[in-house]
């Protein structure tokens, strides 16, 4: 028997490093890591120990032979990126060639502790965090401008993915280490400027992501109903900035612009059986909205050709063992069914050689029961309708075709925003630095999208924490850090004195206890609370109601 990585994949190579016999690729040391959109076990080399499956984050290694039907397809993947390539030498008792020990954290044994502010406690920040507690006696300082800790694990990734939301227990245990203050529910540029951060600590972290959608900047694109993607998932994950009301789903078709796996995911909660997504934790307003919903079809536009979708292959195989939902491609344009039928094996453009296609008439509504519809080779030119959205008027080879729609969802990306104090690159939508250091800034470090911009997803912030920890830390060796101008505590009093509720981790503890009994008062494995006064109240130990 072999292990196999399946779907949900974070790219974090924790098991790379558990792996006696090396059987795992890409690993950072390789030139093809970061590039593959997951790791890869070599059925040949692995011997069934388990230890990569044991330290998996997002349970993603699994047996081959326990494999469910939707995922078996991911032994031969697995296998397939082994195929042709020369296997890695084995060496030493247990048959893994180890390279020369390396020591990337090591410190002058006379070194005093940092004081870090890592500001934003997502997957970028808590890489950093956890970097910094594991391999220094660092002292850190965590902020949020929400009062629950999370970020992307909570607010981005679909509730139908739990395994991936898995890896926000393995950041939890750090909200309560012993070197960590919290103060979550503080906004820094408005409640705290980046000067009095940096007076308090000895570096900080900005680890704000990119939370802004990109415009398309074509005509109708702001009506109601014509909306961010970025704002249906923050909908449907309770986020406190998103309104219950913010979404409306009384349309028969809704259109998709984007072919990534942001649009892939609202495609799909679209048209899920919402007595499936019953069983996650999905915002109680999103599941009561889709329950009265008559959305049946769901249009995604590419503006390539399959071969170019920006999707991963694994959330594309998903779509397709969706229940009760057909998968149609339009065939207007001779390229799409071309590039289809000449994908090699493994190609992305293979796997959707399998689905119908069909030449779709817009004119008619859409066919009982629930699809979802690729369209490639088409992009929006103008969104349609006088009090909100009619239609999405879309190229179409020789000319536009009209489709109609009640509800339009951009999916073509995020983009971060800029952070008082802070310099910032607006056509990047980043930080400038030099290896994560601020720009201008002797002890402000970025780490994750607001650094590198929206690219990669949970996994890939582990090297990128390093890199930024690593300047940090040569910097304070080489006494480039100024001295904090206050003592240790400070910031807290600073903090509270602000007159916002400020949120400790015990705070935080209470939120996730509440959460969890709400949860199962609804059968439900959590339901989270959706604004902030709910969550501070939760924080203080105060009543709540039971969702219905």
């Amino acid at each position: 028997m072999t292990y196999a990585i399946t779907q949900t994949c974070c790219s974090d190579a924790t098991c790379v490093a558990v792996c006696p016999v090396n059987c795992i690729h890409p690993t950072p040391e390789e030139q093809d890591f970061g590039s593959t959109e997951m790791l890869y076990v070599d059925p040949k080399s692995c011997i069934d120990c388990g230890a990569c499956a044991d330290a998996c984050p997002v349970d993603a290694i699994l047996p081959v032979d326990s494999l469910s039907r939707s995922q078996q397809e991911y032994a031969g993947i697995n296998a397939a990126y082994y195929a042709g390539r020369e296997p890695e030498p084995a060496a030493g008792p247990n048959f893994h060639a180890w390279g020369e020990p390396s020591f990337v954290r090591s410190l002058p044994s006379d070194f005093a502790p940092l004081r870090v502010a890592v500001v934003g406690t997502g997957p970028a920040g808590m890489y950093a965090a956890e970097d910094l507690l594991l391999h220094t006696n660092a002292e850190v300082t965590l902020i949020d401008r929400l009062p629950v800790a999370g970020g992307l694990v909570r607010y981005g990734v679909a509730p139908d993915h739990p395994a991936t939301k898995g890896v926000g227990e393995t950041f939890a245990r750090f909200h309560s280490h012993p070197r960590v203050r919290m103060h979550l529910g503080i906004e820094v540029g408005k409640d705290v400027t980046v000067e009095e951060l940096a007076a308090h600590h000895d570096a900080v972290i900005y680890a704000v992501g990119a939370s802004a959608s990109r415009r398309l900047g074509i005509p109708g694109e702001d009506l109601p109903a014509s909306i961010p993607a970025t704002t249906f998932v923050s909908w449907y994950n309770a986020h406190p900035d998103v309104t219950p009301g913010a979404v409306g789903l009384a349309a028969e078709r809704v259109v998709v612009a984007g072919s990534g796996n942001v649009a892939l995911d609202v495609a799909r909660i679209l048209v899920t059986d919402p007595a499936a997504l019953a069983g996650t934790d999905i915002a109680g307003h999103a599941l009561t909205a889709l329950r009265d919903s008559t959305v049946r079809e769901v249009v995604l536009l590419g503006r390539r050709g399959p071969d170019d979708a920006a999707c991963t292959a694994s959330e594309l195989l998903a779509l397709s063992h969706l229940p009760g939902v057909h998968l149609v491609v339009d065939d207007h344009d001779p390229r799409t069914g071309a590039a289809i039928d000449g994908a090699a094996a493994g190609e992305k453009a293979a796997l959707l050689r399998e689905l119908p296609r069909e030449r779709v008439d817009w004119a008619q509504p859409p066919p009982h029961g629930r699809r979802i519809v690729f369209r490639f080779h088409s992009a929006p030119v103008a969104v349609l309708g006088q009090d909100g959205v009619e239609a999405v008027r879309v190229t179409a080879g020789g000319g536009d075709q009209e489709i109609p729609a009640g509800l339009f969802l951009r999916a073509i990306g995020y983009r971060g925003l800029p952070l008082p104090g802070l310099p910032f690159d607006e056509a990047a939508g980043t930080v400038p630095h030099e290896g994560g250091r601020v720009a201008g800034l002797p002890n402000s470090y970025v780490v994750g999208w607001i650094k590198r911009g929206p690219s990669g997803g949970i996994g890939a912030n582990r090297a990128c924490a390093a890199e930024t920890v690593g300047t940090l830390l040569a910097d304070a060796v080489a006494g480039a850090l100024p001295s904090p101008a206050y003592p240790a505590r400070a910031f807290g009093r600073l903090a509270r004195g602000r007159g916002r509720p400020v949120v400790d981790a015990r705070g935080l503890a209470a939120i996730d206890r509440a959460e969890l009994a709400r949860g199962r008062a609804a059968g439900r494995p959590r339901v989270k609370f959706d604004t902030v006064p709910a969550l501070i109240a939760a924080a203080k130990g105060g009543r709540w109601r039971s969702p219905r």
